[in-house]
């Protein structure tokens, strides 16, 4: 017996072994096949997995901040959504071709008196699986159709919860409610509708084209089967019929639209565009009934005059109407035209954007005596914030972070505290991880998620650099919060200080490992602390996360889902993930705030409090529409941008355009645990009673917020500065005024960024001998830059006029603003005999903000001055104030001696160093020099030259500790004799004049 596989004998040919006669070549293998759908299966699992973990890791960190309701509402309205749109486009489709299908004529191949029209393979191959395309083809359009419907969740829901605003427009008399609620969901459902008489329609040609019912090639009256016309007529009705609907929704747009002018209904769309949307639906009626009475009647000449008539009636009415009427009537007489309707606009805008609430009055002050005049001013500018929270946010960084791995922000924030009975401006930044400074050998993936989790506690200095009692200004940084002795300013607030871990901040990880089993020693690194034998030694801590936040992670399945998530396989196979961790993901608080209240658009700076023992994130929540009928409709990106301004995401509507907004909500996270707290503070915001009715529960009443964080609320800067960017023309009420634009503001350009708009200040205003915690800004006159008005806004929540926004305007023209003072300042030669041994040194110069304030009867502007050395470990050092002040200059160490410069044309002779040295020097200043001078010296025992020795040589000294504390590590020692050492070196300036 044969075996299959020999080879055959060489002698069957002459070249060799021949193939028999008849015998099939052999085939190849099929393995690559096997390969090939394998792989496919395995890219889709993993396809399915990757989706499976997304949505699963989603809905545990929902769980994990007390928050699942939101996820569980979010996803049934989705779904709910996506089922009853898909399930409509599908049975459209569906429907449209079995009935096509269904009626088709009775055809077959080569049938006598029939044209072949070559599609007769077709329905050879078709008819027999006709079942499984329509079924396949309606199911991929209702995907796609229920895809898209699950972006409507927002409008859905407003439509479905929406109530009324109690006002009216003055064009339809529609409350404005239905403007917001509900005309986005039905010109949405309208849309829809037309989509599906367009896809049902191109279905029913598509299947009667290929079953006959549509026959091109045959005569004019019999290209069209009884049916198929029956059929494509009501498709087209509906479809005209839903573009007639969509006709008389859009007349309500007018009220939102953008002009060239002004925002809402204008001369040409009340006289012109408002007429052609009524009549062009009226059109669209007609031929809707056309294409009906086209069921029984076998001509589409009707039908087809209709639509011709509709097409013309579109391009005249829609478009050559309303450009002659703009061309002829408009643009000639604007204001005539115009006017009543911007009049309409100037209402709206005002109530959209509480301008109507803003108190007017013209400035005039009190005058300030001359008697005891220094002293008065020194009195109320005793607030003043003299630290920058942008400049020294190195300075904080170098002098308070005490190991490379923490960092603070690059703009600080100011907050208040009431310390000993005082209202004091505090500049804070969160000492919080940053990965980037931690060694490059040692960034393995257990020190990054395992070890290094967390930032640790809040650094913080008095804005006024007056140190705790407040009585006298200094020349360096006066810490509140810090790692040194006595820097305990906001510890001491609780008896047990605060818990200073911060593991939810906005500069945290992607994710951390945290957790310990009972008993296993801590991995987390902490903040070093004070050993307690030398404050120079200090040694680490290790610690273990135990607050509520975070996903549990021990079991296989989570693991498994994480390790998919981020595409890590530690997750599954380390041993530092056990049964009692715990993941932490997903924890900048704003993007927290923004994830359990999808509704919201959150403001761009949150801020840190210590509260009741613990770091608290405070936030600010808007509600927002841009379909407020009649109101200015502006980017919020624009009109929030200053040189300040980092980001201004803006997620909760298509476009950033907005024309209402209101601080609905202010939202809290909790640095340590991550527990996230929404409380209702509008009270009357219908758009926050809809969504609040949407997701019951989520939203605290007012009432419920605890008096120890009211005391740090405070007036949103994204609010002011969009109402600061309106009220610059919406001041005007009169329409004629408003088309002049002579008496338009502007808000100025920052000095040192002349691209930018200069960012509003906080600060303590005087009013009437008491100190206000406001937010400030100025308009200056457009190409200018003359003072025009001083902007303040009470933003003390603890206040009864909290938010209460005064304007105060300037009777005449002629005081300079910001850009004008900062060029004076620089210009003046006192301060630029005073900057000379800096600007000629190894020292570069910052300017630092420049305040206005009103004082007295005129404006003081103030602006601290930092030097710092030009080398890698160097950092801003406040050096100098300057101040304008009724048209003098005065410079200054402190802001007293700048004040009193500006006062009597000169610096004072002792203007001294506010810093004592740390102790005495060990030998005396006044021992007489080996050699006399030629001349005798009319200063002070041992002679000027002597004592400037001496203070370098002290001064020498401290660089010589600091570069020994640096080379220990110790940067927070470094840092202060770094400088002790500055001080020294500037009294020696100022003795050699």
């Amino acid at each position: 017996m044969s075996n299959p596989f020999d080879r055959p004998s060489a002698g069957n040919g002459p070249d060799g072994p021949q193939r028999p006669t008849g015998q099939r070549p052999p085939t190849g293998s099929r393995r690559p096949g096997a390969l090939v759908i394998t792989a496919i299966i395995l890219v889709l699992a993993f396809m399915l997995l990757s989706g499976f973990a997304s949505f699963w890791t989603e809905r545990l960190w929902f769980k994990s901040v007390d928050y699942g309701e939101v996820f569980t509402t979010l996803l049934l309205t989705r779904i709910g959504l996506f089922f009853v749109f898909a399930g409509l486009m599908a049975a459209t489709v569906a429907v449209s071709m079995a009935m096509a299908y269904r009626f088709r004529p009775v055809l077959w191949p080569g049938m006598p008196g029939m044209p072949d029209d070559g599609m007769d393979r077709y329905r050879e191959l078709l008819a027999p699986r006709m079942t499984w395309v329509i079924a396949g083809a309606a199911i991929v359009m209702g995907l796609f159709a229920g895809g898209s419907a699950t972006g409507q969740w927002r409008s859905y829901s407003l439509w479905r919860h929406g109530t009324s605003f109690g006002t009216k427009d003055p064009y339809f008399n529609k409350d404005v409610g239905f403007y917001v609620f509900d005309l986005p969901f039905w010109h949405y459902v309208v849309d829809f509708v037309m989509a599906l008489a367009v896809v049902g329609l191109l279905a029913a040609i598509l299947v009667n084209y290929v079953f006959g019912g549509i026959r091109l090639s045959a005569r004019p009256g019999e290209r069209l089967t009884s049916a198929a016309q029956i059929q494509v007529s009501v498709l087209l009705a509906v479809f005209v019929l839903a573009k007639a609907v969509d006709y008389w929704l859009d007349r309500f747009d007018l009220v939102s639209k953008s002009g060239s002018i002004f925002t809402g209904m204008d001369y040409t769309g009340d006289k012109a565009v408002l007429p052609a949307k009524e009549i062009l639906a009226g059109i669209a009626v007609v031929c809707a009934v056309l294409f009906v009475a086209n069921v029984w009647r076998r001509t589409w000449l009707l039908p087809s005059v209709g639509v011709a008539l509709f097409a013309l009636s579109a391009i005249i009415l829609g478009l050559i109407v309303p450009s002659v009427v703009q061309a002829i009537r408009v643009n000639p007489n604007v204001p005539d035209r115009q006017g009543p309707y911007l009049e309409k606009n100037i209402d709206a805008t005002r109530q959209a954007f509480m301008l109507d609430q803003i108190e007017e009055e013209s400035f005039t002050g009190t005058p300030i005596g001359t008697d005891g005049r220094l002293q008065q001013l020194d009195g109320i500018t005793s607030s003043v914030p003299l630290v920058d929270p942008k400049v020294v946010s190195q300075t904080f960084q170098l002098q308070q972070q005490v190991r490379p791995y923490y960092s603070v922000g690059d703009v600080l924030d100011v907050d208040r505290y009431e310390l000993d009975g005082t209202q004091r401006a505090i500049v804070l930044g969160v000492r919080e991880l940053d990965q980037d400074g931690i060694a490059q050998d040692n960034q393995t993936w257990a020190n990054l998620h395992t070890v290094y989790t967390h930032g640790n506690g809040v650094i913080a200095a008095y804005a006024n650099q007056r140190p705790e009692d407040d009585e006298r200004q200094a020349t360096s940084v006066q810490w509140a919060e810090g790692q040194e002795a006595n820097q305990d300013a906001l510890s001491s607030l609780s008896s047990d200080g605060y818990e200073s871990r911060v593991y939810y901040g906005e500069m945290s990880p992607t994710y951390s490992i945290v957790g310990s089993r009972d008993g296993a020693n801590p991995i987390e690194l902490d903040l070093a602390t004070d050993s307690g034998t030398d404050a120079g030694e200090e040694e680490d801590r290790l610690t273990t996360y135990t607050g509520d936040g975070g996903v549990p992670i021990g079991n296989v399945f989570n693991k498994l889902l994480y390790a998919v998530k981020y595409s890590e396989p530690n997750l599954l196979l380390s041993g530092r993930v056990h049964s009692d961790s715990k993941i932490l993901y997903d924890r900048q608080p704003r993007d927290m705030v923004e994830k359990v209240a999808p509704w919201l658009t959150v403001d761009s700076d949150p801020y840190p409090a210590v509260i009741d023992g613990k770091i608290v994130w405070i936030l600010d929540g808007y509600t927002t529409t841009d379909k407020y009928p009649g109101s200015q409709r502006e980017s919020f990106e624009t009109m929030t941008e200053d040189a300040l301004q980092q980001d201004s995401a803006f997620a909760t509507l298509p476009t950033d355009e907005v024309n209402y907004v209101r601080n609905s909500v202010k939202a809290t996270v909790d640095a340590y645990d991550g527990t996230v707290t929404l409380y209702q503070w509008d009270e009357d915001d219908p758009i926050l009673q809809a969504w609040s009715d949407v997701f019951p529960g989520t939203v605290k009443p007012k009432s419920d917020i605890p008096d120890s964080l009211l005391d740090h609320l405070r007036y949103p800067e994204d609010l002011f500065k969009a109402q600061r960017y309106q009220y610059q023309r919406y001041h005007v009420t009169d329409a004629q005024s408003w088309l002049e634009g002579s008496e338009r503001w502007e808000a100025p350009k920052d000095p040192q960024a002349t691209n930018t708009l200069q960012p509003p200040y906080r600060l303590f205003t005087d009013d009437g001998g008491s100190q206000t915690w406001s937010l400030t800004s100025v308009y200056v006159w457009p190409k200018r830059d003359k003072l025009a008005a001083f902007m303040e806004v009470d933003s003390d929540a603890t206040s009864d006029t909290y938010g209460q926004i005064s304007v105060k305007e300037l009777p005449d023209e002629g005081t300079d603003g910001p850009r004008l003072i900062a060029n004076q300042l620089s210009t003046n030669d006192e301060v630029r005999d005073r900057l000379l041994p800096y600007t000629n040194g190894d020292a570069d110069i910052i300017n630092g903000n420049l305040l206005t304030l009103p004082v007295g009867d005129d404006f003081m502007y103030v602006q601290p001055l930092y030097t710092r050395r030009k080398n890698e470990s160097a950092f801003p050092v406040l050096t100098f104030v300057l101040v304008s002040y009724k048209g003098n200059v005065g410079i200054g160490t402190t802001l007293s001696v700048a004040i009193e410069d500006s006062l009597d044309g000169s610096s004072s002779p002792s203007d001294p160093t506010e810093t004592p040295t740390e102790s005495p020097t060990e030998s005396p200043t006044t021992s007489p020099t080996e050699t006399p001078s030629e001349s005798p010296s009319t200063n002070v025992p041992g002679g000027t030259q002597a004592q400037i020795r001496d203070l370098l040589q002290q001064a020498e000294d401290k660089f010589t500790q600091a570069d020994a504390a640096q080379r220990e590590g110790n940067s927070v020692k470094w840092a202060r004799l770094m400088e002790e050492g500055r001080a020294l070196i500037e009294e020696a300036v100022k003795l050699a004049g």
